[in-house]
């Protein structure tokens, strides 16, 4: 009777996996096309822009030196402060100064004196010839030597002028408007005229400067682009500068100029910009990246950055999705980077879908299922389908469960040791409950 019980429970045990096979080759079928997300791409005009490293210089920068000798008595400024065109600075011990003009003054009074004696004595001499009393001669030495004396007077006043301008000059004065920097000369200091030190400096850092280096090559290859790529009247000129922290600066400036000569060193052009800075955050020495439209290209493609890959040359390609959903691969011809896109100017048109994920799974030639990014994602078990194909041959054990799950009625306690070995063996419940019958009616007969 053992042996016919397990006659029995094998052959349930063959029929339920016959029927479990059945069922997965029905559930199964062919495996589709993997998933693939795609993003599809339209053409538009794009501003070209080039990223160049620069420093910050100030608009305007004068250095404070003194141009008469002497010892400094006075500082009449605060370090770091703001001065304006002629506020005093410095002053320079002036008495010595102040005796070259007195000593001037009294020349010049002298040289005056002789002048009005040389001008009457000729007058004199000139009514005498008029009456024939004095010789020619006699008329032409006196009005020589009033011509001297007014020269002699008009020289004097140069030197009382000149003394005027050193004794000003014992007062050093701020020569534009701007801020002072550190103090290099203190009060007792003996400082000389032109000095190479200076005393201070004074910049102007609003607006500011930021002068930018570009390569000859750089600047060759944008003027190839030709006119068609060159930036249209009207077109944003404007200039984004981004600071050493990463970040950008709030104001935007303009191209100004730019030197007309390539540096025989480095083989750079220097540019020049200007940008307003009226709450003083950009500083003469500082490091910025600052970024320039230099041209326009029209109907070109914006590809994403994770839809672009190379070859084993290092070309660049890209993978994207036919209207018969085949994947096909293109090779592109890429002008530059802008943000998490590249600029590509052949090998990708209007209405093409590029592959951004799921490269994986496909290659060249492969039907796929496109999904465009962004769209809303399909349910669980349409997405592991897609993604898995057909699902995978399952255990017994599987089965088992899966059948359970789906409704039908859980297997009761194995009888005996024969339902638990066959339990073990990885049966499916329709099984069990087959055996456990097949048992009990055994038993009955006996």
């Amino acid at each position: 009777m053992i042996t016919h019980t397990r006659i029995l429970v094998a052959a349930s045990a063959v029929g339920a996996m016959l029927w479990a096979g059945a069922g997965l080759a029905q559930q199964g079928g062919e495996k589709p096309p993997p998933a693939v997300t795609v993003v599809t791409l339209k053409a538009q005009d794009v501003t070209l822009t080039a990223t160049l490293p620069g420093r910050v210089l100030a608009s305007a920068q004068a250095e404070l030196r003194p141009q008469v000798n002497g010892l400094i008595t006075e500082r009449l400024f605060d370090e770091g402060s703001v001065v304006e065109e002629g506020d005093q600075l410095y002053r320079i011990d002036p008495r010595s100064y102040q005796a070259a003009v007195a000593q001037a003054e009294a020349a010049l009074a002298q040289a005056r004196a002789q002048a009005e004696s040389a001008r009457r004595e000729a007058d004199r001499v000139a009514a005498l010839r008029d009456r024939r009393v004095a010789s020619e001669q006699t008329q032409d030495s006196a009005i020589a030597v009033r011509d001297a004396a007014e020269a002699a007077v008009k020289a004097a006043e140069a030197q009382l002028q000149a003394a005027q301008i050193d004794l000003d000059r014992t007062v050093i004065t701020a020569p534009i408007d701007g801020v002072i920097g550190l103090a290099q000369a203190s009060q007792g200091a003996l400082v000389t005229a032109s000095q190479a030190a200076p005393l201070a400096v004074i910049r102007r850092i609003d607006p500011v400067h930021v002068d930018v280096t570009q390569s000859a090559a750089e600047i060759i290859r944008w003027q190839r682009q030709g006119a068609q790529a060159a930036l249209p009247e009207g077109a944003d000129r404007t200039v984004t500068l981004h600071l050493a922290d990463g970040t950008e600066f709030e104001n935007t400036g303009s191209l100004t100029a730019a030197e007309p000569h390539v540096d025989e060193t480095t083989g750079v052009v220097t540019l020049r910009m200007e940008f307003a800075n009226s709450d003083n955050l950009l500083l003469p020495g500082m490091y910025v990246l600052a970024e320039i439209p230099q041209a326009q290209l029209q109907d070109v493609i914006l590809a994403p950055q994770e839809g672009v890959t190379r070859d084993r040359r290092g070309r660049p390609v890209a993978m994207i999705v036919n209207d018969e959903n085949i994947v096909e691969m293109r090779q592109l011809d890429i002008v530059q980077d802008r943000g998490n896109s590249w600029v590509v100017r052949d090998g990708l048109e209007d209405g093409d879908r590029l592959i951004v994920a799921g490269f994986q799974r496909i290659g060249e030639g492969m039907p796929v299922t496109p999904e465009e990014r962004g769209a809303e994602a399909p349910a669980d078990g349409a997405k592991a389908m897609q993604e898995e194909g057909a699902a995978p041959e399952a255990s017994e054990d599987a089965t088992g469960e899966e059948q359970s799950a789906e409704g039908e009625t859980p297997p009761a306690e194995p009888a005996g040791e024969d339902e638990e070995a066959a339990a073990g063996q990885g049966e499916a419940a329709p099984t069990e409950q087959a055996a456990e019958a097949a048992a009990q009616d055994d038993d009955t007969g006996n």
